[in-house]
């Protein structure tokens, strides 16, 4: 019996193990991913960190910076961030307050020649100073500085300012030079554009947890 269940316990690491394996074969997309500045504070520069919801429930405060990435990618906890940093005073220092609005700073980044759909070219990156209505959200601040912007049926931001001219969050046979960010980017109206890899490979490596707890559970039942 021992040896049955020593068995099982490495039969159970194996296929864990193989699942961990999982996301570096996993599936890559091209898309915009959105991004949060993060202020500097205590010794540390501004930095970006990738948004926890959309654009189009995201509702950013006077003076946040909101960034966004044209990337292929697989994994946000890699995530290149737009390559300029989130500076609200450089961004909006010649944007003088208004009552009833609110100033948000946006950097667009356009991505890398290498993450371009074929046949197109990345413009240069831009920013601006978004004066919007005090409830607007990040998306709204986003269509009021870089007209037109392309959505999907799902609200899946697809395009800005243009670029690409089509697709949205489609599969990629290989990756750009700097593919690192996540297939699961956030949608205008806050969803995720799908469970990704990532999402998988946890529910995949629960299942197998609950297959040999009751396994462990039926052999302890037969020794009674």
């Amino acid at each position: 019996m021992r040896a049955r269940r020593t068995a099982g316990v490495l039969l159970l690491a194996g296929v864990v193990a193989g699942l961990g394996a999982g996301p570096a074969q996993a599936q890559q997309y091209r898309y915009w991913s959105f991004w949060d500045g993060k202020p500097a504070a205590a010794g540390a520069a501004a930095s970006w960190g990738y948004a926890t919801e959309g654009p189009g429930t995201a509702r950013p405060a006077d003076g946040a910076v909101v960034g966004f990435r044209f990337t292929v990618s697989v994994d946000s906890a890699k995530a290149a961030g737009p390559r300029t940093a989130p500076d609200f005073a450089a961004l909006c220092d010649r944007t003088p307050a208004r009552a009833g609005a609110k100033r948000v700073g946006v950097v667009i980044d356009f991505g890398t020649a290498a993450d371009a759909p074929s046949g197109e070219r990345p413009p240069a990156g831009r920013t601006a100073c978004a004066q919007v209505p005090a409830d607007a959200s990040a998306g709204e601040a986003l269509a009021a500085v870089a007209k037109p912007l392309r959505y999907d049926a799902d609200a899946l931001l697809c395009g800005i300012a243009g670029y690409p001219r089509s697709g949205c969050a489609e599969q990629v046979a290989g990756g750009g030079a700097e593919s690192s960010a996540a297939p699961k980017a956030p949608s205008a109206a806050g969803k995720d554009a799908g469970g990704g890899p990532s999402a998988g490979l946890v529910g995949g490596i629960g299942a197998v947890v609950v297959l040999g707890a009751a396994g462990v559970w039926q052999a302890r039942r037969r020794r009674g």
